[in-house]
């Protein structure tokens, strides 16, 4: 039989004592022994690690990369709030996103931020007045669209140039000269993203070919740079699939910018550096067996982690104790009215009891951070394990709670 699961040495079903279920748990060794792998592999002299901050913005989960002196990718406002509250070096945060608002860009010239990645002529020039009503100049880069594909679900690619990001080649140039010649604005660099859980390297080559020859065109109009943000994407395993080989990346991208060695190259994984680092704890509610399928009902759903239903993600589980008997399909499945609302469908699992805890591997990204209170329901709990010790770091949430704004 399977020994029983432990996170950090702690046993699963402990832990989800203690907290309640749902709870999202994270640990801290799993956060930094990804960041050493990636250290290692992007040694390169001036290559920086910038956080994705929309994968988990815990503060403690932010608070540990801090401390490891990462830097951010911030999206939002909030996100800059949060990577600041966590201890982030304001000159070390990289300001992305298609809308940013003007009071965002306020917000962002204001603590100083690294860069603004911009991505449309008329983000430019809200940027721009921004600048010159604050009196302050504006540091940007360029988010190229390289018009590739990455083979990964259609909602999370960025590269293709039917996608909202980025501006084509023929605009980047139009944005780099501007930004040249405004006494407010800075321009710094490219950026390219061009999608999330990216297995292959073949997309990652064909990008980074791209932004070179933006940087060839840059360089023959005589306008310097000194920033080139390569974002991230990077894939990880959630099951058997084949996880991206992020030395052979590495050494992909050093060949292609060798050229420029002076220019500062920017990486800014997410879910590479937490999502093997977070567990979610649910409790069996119920079984049930209809004509055509095995129902395992669970305390957790898809407003805890919508990955499944949003993507039809794969994301491990298993029993925190397992018992002795056959396996089965099931469904595993949550308490929301809708039928879209499960954790895995016609998934092998050793035999479960009402009241028995599974373990949903793989949350650390994209977990608690895209979770909601659809049928008003509050949010889980979230705990920072550190060397066996276990903290909560967010409470559960009440219905007070989800109440407290109406009127």
């Amino acid at each position: 039989m399977p020994a029983e699961l432990r996170i950090e040495g702690v046993p699963a079903a402990a832990l989800a004592r203690r907290f309640g279920t749902p709870v999202f748990i994270y640990s801290r060794a799993a956060i930094l022994a990804r960041l050493e792998r990636l250290r290692r592999a992007f040694s390169r002299l001036g290559t920086s690690i910038c956080y994705a901050l929309k994968a988990n913005p815990n503060r403690a989960v932010c608070r540990v990369l801090s401390e490891a002196g990462l830097g951010a990718e911030v999206v939002s406002g909030g996100e800059l709030v949060r990577a600041l509250a966590a201890g982030f070096a304001p000159g070390s945060i990289v300001f992305s996103g298609v809308g940013k608002t003007a009071d965002e860009m306020d917000l962002g010239l204001r603590r100083a931020v690294l860069t603004f990645n911009v991505e449309s002529a008329e983000e430019l020039g809200a940027l721009e007045r921004v600048a010159r009503r604050r009196r302050r100049v504006a540091p940007f880069s360029v988010r190229l669209n390289p018009d590739v594909k990455a083979r990964t679900h259609p909602h999370v690619t960025t590269g293709r140039a039917e996608e909202k990001f980025g501006v084509e080649a023929a605009l980047v140039l139009e944005l780099a000269r501007r930004g040249h010649r405004s006494r407010w604005l800075d321009f710094k660099g490219l950026h390219c993203h061009i999608g999330s859980q990216i297995r292959e390297l073949g997309p990652f080559k064909r990008a980074a070919e791209a932004v070179a020859r933006m940087l060839r065109r840059l360089q023959a109009e005589g306008i310097p740079f000194s920033l080139v943000d390569m974002g991230g994407g990077l894939g990880v395993r959630y099951g058997a699939e084949p996880e991206l080989d992020c030395a052979q990346l590495a050494e992909t991208l050093e060949r292609e910018f060798s050229p420029w060695p002076a220019a500062r190259l920017l990486v800014e994984p997410g879910r590479y550096l937490v999502a093997d680092a977070g567990s979610l704890l649910t409790r069996v509610l119920y079984r049930k067996q209809t004509s055509r399928r095995r129902f395992v009902i669970v305390d957790a759903a898809m407003n805890d982690l919508a990955r499944p239903a949003l993507y039809g993600a794969f994301h491990p589980i298993a029993p925190a104790r397992p018992r002795s008997g056959p396996s089965h399909r099931v469904d595993v499945v949550g308490p929301i009215c809708e039928s879209g609302d499960f954790l895995a469908r016609q998934r092998l699992l050793a035999p479960v009891e009402p009241g028995d805890i599974l373990v949903v591997g793989m949350a650390g990204a994209y977990g608690f951070a895209m979770s909601s209170q659809y049928n008003s329901r509050p949010r889980a709990a979230e705990v920072l394990m550190a060397g066996g010790h276990a903290r909560l770091v967010r409470r559960r949430e009440t219905v007070a709670d989800i109440v407290f704004a109406e009127r």
